[in-house]
């Protein structure tokens, strides 16, 4: 007959693989815009919880990749070249847009003569590749891929033509990124849409985040938030059922003023647009 020792660690045996079984795999989650300052607080934090997710990202330049720590899980590729994607999607569960067009500012502004400086898109990073072309290419490849939902990071003020950042540079950019938006909306696959105010340097985890719609919050005396907050708001948004098919605007109380913001199924069950 077997002695205890030996029943008992057949039984453990037994049920660590039960264990194993019951887990579900870990999903594997691609952030694009890996490198961007927003971006790259999202695949860090995936990267921490690894636990629960399978990192990776996705960067323009080898020098973007070297910058995040050069991980074999950080893909280079140009998204507004579509054949180019498929091998950083290949495999992933989940997508998280944070690629956008950044207007530069020509040299030669001088703030004490007052005036505005001038902003201007570097050759082929108009808006229009960038957040219209390249994320309609990032959510043609997600879908072909069998991705089973993509959370894209917009912004707010999108509502609004005459918007001041459509000026700059001339790239009407709230208008492709809502391009973008209505696509991934209307692409079948589960979605969260994204719109952040004011992007703040500042700690998450520590203020009240408010939702809201149709920029009303932009009427309002709190329309900025942490880029930590939203970096936070993209990982909580692939956990929750409560947050899929949802459009909202994002902004937070300034801190100290509220409750910080902890159940995140509270605050996706608030939401009831889905564009």
């Amino acid at each position: 007959h077997q002695s205890r020792g030996e029943e008992s660690s057949r039984r453990e045996h037994q049920s660590c693989e039960v264990m194993a079984d019951s887990a579900a795999p870990r999903p594997t989650v691609l952030v694009t815009g890996a490198g961007g300052r927003t971006g790259h607080i999202v695949y860090t934090k995936l990267k921490e919880r690894s636990e629960q997710f399978v990192a990776r990202g996705l960067v323009r330049t080898e020098e973007s990749k070297q910058k995040i720590g050069g991980a074999d899980d950080v893909y280079i590729a140009d998204i507004r070249d579509a054949d180019r994607l498929a091998p950083a999607v290949q495999g992933t569960d989940a997508l998280i847009i944070l690629t956008s067009g950044v207007p530069k500012m020509k040299p030669g502004f001088d703030p004490s003569k007052g005036g505005r400086p001038e902003f201007y898109y570097e050759d082929g990073m108009y808006p229009e590749q960038v957040d219209w072309i390249g994320q309609k290419n990032q959510i043609d490849a997600a879908k072909a891929a069998g991705v089973k939902h993509i959370v894209l990071v917009g912004s707010m003020g999108g509502t609004n033509p005459n918007h001041p950042l459509n000026s700059l540079g001339n790239g009407n950019i709230l208008v492709w990124k809502r391009k973008a938006e209505q696509y991934l909306a209307d692409s079948g696959v589960p979605y969260t849409i994204i719109r952040p105010g004011g992007l703040l340097d500042k700690v998450g985890g520590v203020r009240e985040l408010i939702v809201g719609k149709d920029d009303e919050l932009l009427q309002t005396d709190t329309k900025s938030i942490p880029r930590a907050d939203v970096a936070e708001v993209c990982v909580q948004a692939l956990q929750y059922e409560e947050a899929k098919f949802k459009a909202f605007d994002l902004a937070s109380k300034p801190e100290g003023v509220g409750t910080p913001t902890k159940d995140f199924r509270a605050l996706f069950s608030q939401i009831t647009a889905r564009f």
